[in-house]
């Protein structure tokens, strides 16, 4: 299974904020650091694993479980869906 954005769902980078945001029909929810770097990978294509490899070449101690986490969290508040 791999993870992507919920249809009418968008992360864009908010230069006012100066941080990135997750636009959805209901609203705006701001994701920490950890979150939008996760979120730039659900495309769909990527599996968790290949999401947890991606960001362990630019972090380091990365584990696919937290990636995981942080993915049930996301899709728990429907915003990202298993494809």
């Amino acid at each position: 299974m791999t993870p992507r954005l919920r249809c009418g769902v968008r992360l864009t980078y908010d230069r006012t904020r100066q941080t990135h945001v997750l636009l959805f029909p209901e609203g705006v929810l701001v994701p920490n650091a950890t979150a939008a770097a996760v979120l730039e990978l659900c495309d769909g294509e990527r599996t968790v694993p290949d999401i947890a490899a991606a960001l362990g070449e630019r972090y380091a101690g990365v584990r696919e479980g937290d990636v995981g986490d942080v993915l049930a969290r996301l899709v728990d508040r429907q915003v990202v869906e298993w494809a």
